[in-house]
């Protein structure tokens, strides 16, 4: 049994702490600066050399201002530098908003959805909490964007452009979810009271669609085509729809593209596709699945397709040894172990096990150096504007890739015939709450 702390033991952390004269000075350096500043790696930037040999043409990166949207922001980054390549068009933009409206929309109609299949259980069971801690958040997983963007299309970013709400989701947010938990509780007690609720569900999502109107704008049914390419030719039509435009103007097929994770956990094996329950943002859209696989595994199949000329979709944990104003992704960032004298290093597996990391950011591969072919460091278009990182692109080192990306979205194309069996087996159904969520 652990002991309490007592006046004899306060003395010894004293005495211990007094013993080193070089205390006092650290003690000092941290105080003043900061722990991070105190032991960030000054050889982190000398090798993080911004100069890549597998390297895809892309323009300006996008800035998600103070929202959750990153994993939309990087899924149009796939379907814009396509665009880009394609017309000849290096800095141009898909709107965000727009599909951030239909986002918002339909995850309401999901967490009705996942309310009416879970009235019977308790509000003390693990699932009902969990569906009631987060009702509608503004993050998400690539398949919800390829979700959205194959019911709803794309448009310009001039079509829909950003407003004061969704640049800074956090008031939208904390309207809606309490709003859902109104609507949640009330739908709970009709089910109990065996009353229908198919007609008050489709009133909650009219007040959703005017709240959603109100922050983001109204979503266009059909709008003016007009953009200049980079040597002044137009390409116009008077009137499109957003489907059009995705079918007439893009050529990526979105279900091409596996969610391919690494997760080296001992309660998940590799060559096995997982699933999350509650987790998705379409009624009758893909459920998301994803592919357990190795990280040289994740590595291989991304350099593939950078070498194809095709960027990479891809889920980490950005708060982790990286260093954002100046767009750093370093193994050993920061070296707090050897500061204060302590252990802090675990396994991939442990961490996610034990709370120590989770997937909190999406961003894009856009490049790799590759020597003997072995990656030595990859470039990140990230989506916090141009004044983070090289004109808003980070590097990264292998030794982050190793410890940090958990996704990766790569084209059938590149997998074994082995894999597309293995992926094409029914999904183990994970817990809302898993690591991977």
């Amino acid at each position: 049994m652990t002991k309490e702390i007592n006046k004899a033991s306060l003395a010894d952390f004293q005495a211990n702490l007094n013993h080193d004269v070089s205390n006092n000075a650290l003690k000092n350096a941290v105080a003043e600066v900061g722990i991070f500043k105190a032991t960030q790696n000054s050889d982190a930037k000398s090798k993080l050399n911004p100069v890549f040999n597998i390297e895809v043409p892309t323009g300006k990166v996008s800035n998600q201002k103070r929202s959750g949207r990153c994993w939309l922001f990087s899924s149009l980054t796939n379907l814009r530098t396509e665009f880009a390549t394609r017309y000849n068009m290096k800095d141009f933009e898909l709107s965000q908003n727009y599909l951030s409206f239909y986002d918002r929309l339909e995850k309401a109609n999901y967490f009705f959805q996942n309310i009416v299949e879970t009235a019977d259980l308790p509000i003390t069971d693990r699932k009902v909490n969990w569906l009631f801690t987060s009702p509608s958040g503004d993050g998400g997983q690539w398949q919800y964007a390829a979700n959205l963007i194959e019911k709803y299309g794309v448009v310009p970013d001039y079509v829909m452009p950003e407003t004061v709400a969704s640049d800074n989701t956090s008031e939208f947010n904390s309207t809606i979810n309490k709003l859902l938990r109104k609507d949640g509780i009330e739908i709970r007690e009709m089910i109990k009271n065996n009353q229908p609720t198919d007609e008050c569900i489709q009133q909650m999502l009219s007040d959703i669609y005017r709240i959603c109107v109100y922050s983001f704008g109204q979503p266009p049914v059909e709008f003016e085509l007009s953009l200049k390419d980079d040597d002044g030719k137009i390409i116009e039509e008077p009137t499109i729809t957003p489907l059009d435009f995705l079918k007439n103007y893009f050529s990526l097929d979105l279900d091409d593209y596996i969610g391919v994770m690494n997760s080296p956990q001992e309660s998940k094996k590799y060559n096995q596709s997982y699933t999350i329950d509650t987790q998705g943002n379409i009624v009758g859209g893909v459920q998301e699945k994803f592919f357990n696989l190795p990280i040289e595994r994740l590595k291989e199949l991304t350099i593939q397709q950078l070498k194809g000329n095709d960027t990479v979709w891809f889920g980490n944990d950005v708060g982790n040894q990286s260093e954002r104003r100046q767009g750093l992704l370093f193994g050993d960032m920061y070296q707090y172990d050897q500061l204060f004298g302590i252990d802090t290093k675990m396994t991939k597996g442990e961490a996610l096990d034990y709370g120590n990391a989770s997937v909190t950011h999406a961003m894009v591969f856009t490049g790799a150096n590759v020597i003997n072919d072995v990656p030595n460091r990859w470039k990140v278009e990230n989506s916090w504007g141009e004044e983070n990182g090289n004109k808003g692109y980070f590097t990264m080192d292998d030794e982050w890739f190793d410890n940090n990306v958990y996704e990766v979205v790569i084209n059938k194309k590149y997998f074994t015939d082995q894999e597309l069996a293995a992926y094409a087996d029914d999904p183990i159904v994970l817990p809302a709450w898993d690591a991977m969520e």
